[in-house]
This record gives C-alpha cells, sequence and structure tokens, in this order.
C-alpha cells in the first residue's frame, strides 16, 4: 500500500485518473484529481475530482445522482497516473452513456475483440430490427416460450454432454445455452451488468463468510 505522498502530481497539482466499471471492466471515464480530491475521495469512498474547466472540486453524481463507489484505487509504476474501480449508480458519461469513451475511431475487424456486452448489444439490434433469415429474428418472433423452449434444450444438452466427460461437446453446448440464455435476457430486457452485479454481489456475501469463519 502506498501514501498520497508518494504520487507525483504534476505542475498543476494534477493527477490523471482512469475510472473503470469495477463489473463490467469498461472503461468509463478519465478524470483529474488534485491531492485534496483524493482525499475526499478516500474518505467519501466515491468519486470526487477537479474540474480544470471551473476550477473546483466536483463530486461525481452529485447533481446527477450517478454517484461512482470506489472498490479500489492503484497507482502506475510510475505513481503519476490512477486506474479507480467504481460501482456507479447510473450513466458515467454526462451526454447519458454508460461511457465518456464511444466515438470509435479504428476497429482492426481481423482482430475484433468479443464480449458479452458487445453480444447482447447485436441481440438488441436483432430484436428491433427483426433481419429476415436471421435465427435471432425467428426466436424473437416466436416469443418467449420458444426462447424458455430452447433454453430447457439446451440445459438438457449441456447435462448430457457432461455426463459423457467430453469437454469439447460440453464447451459447445455450454456455449449454445450461453446464446439461448442471452437472447432470453434481450427478451425479458435484462442487462448484462445487472447479472453481473448479481453476481458480484454474491461474491461480497461469500467474501464476508470466509472472513467470519477465519476469525471464529
Amino acid at each position: 500500500m502506498i501514501k498520497i505522498e508518494e504520487l507525483k502530481f504534476d505542475e498543476n497539482g494534477l493527477i490523471p485518473a482512469i475510472v473503470v466499471d469495477a463489473i463490467s471492466k469498461e472503461t468509463l471515464t478519465l478524470a483529474y484529481m488534485n491531492k485534496e480530491s483524493l482525499e475526499i475521495t478516500l474518505r467519501e469512498k466515491r468519486t470526487c475530482f477537479w474540474s480544470r474547466s471551473r476550477k473546483e472540486l466536483w463530486r461525481k453524481g452529485e447533481t446527477s445522482g450517478n454517484v461512482q463507489h470506489v472498490v479500489s484505487i492503484t497507482a502506475d509504476c510510475d505513481k503519476d497516473a490512477l486506474i479507480i474501480k467504481v460501482e456507479k449508480d447510473g450513466p458515467a458519461c454526462h451526454t447519458g452513456a454508460e461511457s465518456c469513451f464511444f466515438n470509435t475511431l479504428f476497429i482492426n475487424e481481423e482482430k475484433s475483440e468479443f464480449s458479452l456486452k458487445g453480444l447482447y448489444e447485436l441481440l438488441l439490434g436483432r430484436k428491433e430490427t427483426r433481419p429476415e433469415g436471421s435465427y435471432t429474428t425467428y426466436l424473437f418472433e416466436k416469443g418467449v416460450d420458444k426462447i424458455l423452449k430452447k433454453v430447457g434444450e439446451e440445459c438438457t444438452e449441456v447435462i448430457i454432454a457432461g455426463k459423457a466427460d467430453d469437454k469439447k461437446e460440453t464447451v459447445y453446448k455450454i456455449a449454445d445455452l450461453a446464446y439461448h440464455v442471452m437472447v432470453l435476457m434481450a427478451q425479458m430486457g435484462i442487462t448484462v451488468e445487472e447479472v453481473q452485479s448479481e453476481l458480484a454481489s454474491r461474491h461480497v456475501i461469500d467474501h464476508k463468510v470466509k472472513q467470519e469463519k477465519m476469525t471464529k
């Protein structure tokens, strides 16, 4: 653990702070802190920055309600930049976007990164546009009963593959199950973040239980 006194603030007394969603791992914003705002952040366990345009302290969510609750703060090797992992109550960007980083400059199609959130957004797009010939469109058009039936079928196939101790087939069937579960999520308006938050809350509970057992 390092101390604030070890950090290297620039000539204006500022240090860049990259804010990351602790659950989704998405980069949310780049802001700046001075010593006072960092001390407030540590004390209140919610992000407080220094507004370079307004020349004043800025507690994130003070007016919008989109508070960022601090999970951890880590300095880089030179101790002149911070990564702050947070759990957020709402969008990070003043535009209403979840992240400030949404203006794509370049994508290498050969190296495109897969993510569950990206798949979910694709499914939402299919639900909205219903492109002809798409299997996903077929599922949305048939409705929740068909989607639930497919989820059940894929669950059974995962069990069969797992019982046969066939790793390759089990991976394949788990992927099928995950896809159909996400179609169900899109149908019901359940976001990836909601599921991640639920899992994260269980992790916290498990961690507390382990700590309690260790103290007994």
